[in-house]
């Protein structure tokens, strides 16, 4: 074989070795802005994608109509270095689990928070998850669903400004975040486990 065969090989090899360490997941935490901020933080995270899920509608935007659906992040994360769980644990302290008109400043069915689950592998993961969060809060009522995953649309087109709007508008997004009071709100809930 000529050497550019095997570099050929060998690079496809790897992007597919690559591929198979690969996962995804689906969460809603209110505002995708702030959910894509806070998970692309996490070590084991290689990439969050701001979109809608959980409704019945298609292609819906941000603009037009998304009725029914949830704004939601797909997260796509390495195994190997974080598991399911750790995302899960790290998805709990990252909202207001109370919260069932909507997640801080944000109100409304799309704003809701939620954990969509792919499997029954998942399903155990995440009942076990909000059982724990359920036990740490006795006196308050857990409202964040578990839910069968359904497709995930991506924000995209002339809304792609939506995509790592953190990064592309640090200010309006930090102003936003802010007066939205959802740090706050989340050092008041979870203490010194709060990420942000």
């Amino acid at each position: 074989m000529k050497y550019r065969q095997i570099l050929f090989l060998l690079t496809i090899t790897l992007i597919f070795a690559t591929n198979a360490l690969a996962d995804k997941t689906i969460l809603a935490g209110g505002c995708f802005w702030c959910m894509e901020s806070d998970f692309e933080k996490l070590e084991g995270v290689t990439d969050v994608v701001s979109g809608f899920t959980g409704g019945t509608l298609e292609e819906p935007t941000y603009n037009g109509n998304h009725e029914g659906h949830y704004e939601a992040v797909e997260i796509t994360y390495d195994p190997n270095k974080v598991s399911y769980k750790q995302l899960l644990d790290y998805y709990w302290v990252n909202i207001d689990p109370f919260d069932d008109r909507g997640q801080f400043c944000d109100k409304g069915h799309s704003y809701l928070a939620a954990i969509f689950v792919a499997n029954e592998s998942e399903r155990k993961i995440a009942e076990a998850s909000k059982s724990h969060v359920v036990a740490m809060f006795p006196d308050q009522r857990v409202v964040t669903p578990i839910l069968d995953t359904s497709t995930f649309y991506p924000i995209k087109g002339a809304e792609s400004y939506h995509q790592d709007y953190y990064k592309n508008n640090p200010i309006r997004y930090n102003a936003y975040r802010w007066n939205c009071g959802r740090d706050q709100r989340l050092r008041f809930i979870w203490g010194d486990k709060a990420t942000h």
